[in-house]
Formats: structure tokens, C-alpha cells, sequence
């Protein structure tokens, strides 16, 4: 009798395709969406995914200053920086945030659901983020994304 051989195919940098997704961030939950980004970023949305290869999709956001969160967020949640010299360390309310740069909003929700590692940092250079409702990646030909 013959035993029968299976072998499990793992993904490597050269079996990865990659597509371009657009995400329209009207009226989208800042938590919700960004959760769905970076499920995409990671290629968790294939069916090859594994987790030591960066076989994620390149993602496109547009209109995020018309993203809302829920509840009190909006003028409760804060966001921290810090410069690196003694009273260098800014608060500034979501409410702030989102007046003066909304991309930084989704940039940071969406980073933090990433790998802290050297393959996060590649998975995040995936992501582009813009006011409005135009993007300069046409040529790329993105399809919208959806949920």
C-alpha cells in the first residue's frame, strides 16, 4: 500500500499577487473600518495567507475626514506625542486631530493593528491615506473594496 503525501503550500515574495483596494471613508466607523484595512494589509482576506509573509494588498482611503467614531470619542479620545525633549509631549483631542489632519487619524488606528515588527513596517507602507475624494494612484487601476 502507498501512503498518500500532502503537502502544505506557504507563500513566498515571489507566489504573492497583489491588487489595489479603494476604501471610501463616508460616513465609515473609524474603528470598524480600520480593522478591515489592515485585515486586507496583512492578506488575511486570501486564502494563502501566512503570517511570516508580507502577501497583503495595497489599500487606498479616501474622504477620511468624513469618517465618525461613536459614542463620546470624538471629544474625549486623546492623541499623544511626544518630541523626545523635556516637556515635549503634546495631547491633542480627536476633535482637533480631525480639523487640521484626518489622514493621521486612520494612519495611527491602522498601524496599531499591525505587527510591531520589521513585517508590520512593510505592511503599513501599503496604506495610503487622502482628504477628499481624489488619490493619485489611477494607474494602478484600484477596484472599491467591499465589506
Amino acid at each position: 500500500m502507498s501512503k498518500l503525501h500532502f503537502t502544505t503550500k506557504h507563500a513566498n515574495a515571489a507566489s504573492v499577487q497583489r491588487k489595489w483596494f479603494v476604501v471610501d471613508g463616508t460616513n465609515q466607523t473609524v474603528g470598524r473600518i480600520c480593522s478591515k484595512i489592515a485585515h486586507v494589509l496583512r492578506g488575511k482576506n486570501k486564502a494563502y495567507y501566512s503570517p511570516h509573509v508580507d502577501c497583503g494588498d495595497y489599500v487606498i482611503v479616501i474622504n477620511c475626514e468624513k469618517m465618525v467614531f461613536t459614542g463620546n470619542k470624538m471629544d474625549e479620545k486623546e492623541y499623544q506625542t511626544v518630541s523626545g525633549y523635556p516637556g515635549g509631549q503634546k495631547i491633542a483631542i480627536a476633535k482637533d486631530v480631525m480639523k487640521r489632519r484626518p489622514e493621521v487619524i486612520v494612519e495611527h488606528a491602522v498601524k496599531g493593528m499591525l505587527p510591531k515588527n520589521r513585517l508590520g513596517r512593510q505592511m503599513y507602507k501599503k496604506l495610503f491615506v487622502y482628504v477628499g475624494g481624489e488619490h493619485p494612484h489611477s494607474a494602478q487601476q484600484p477596484v472599491p473594496f467591499k465589506f
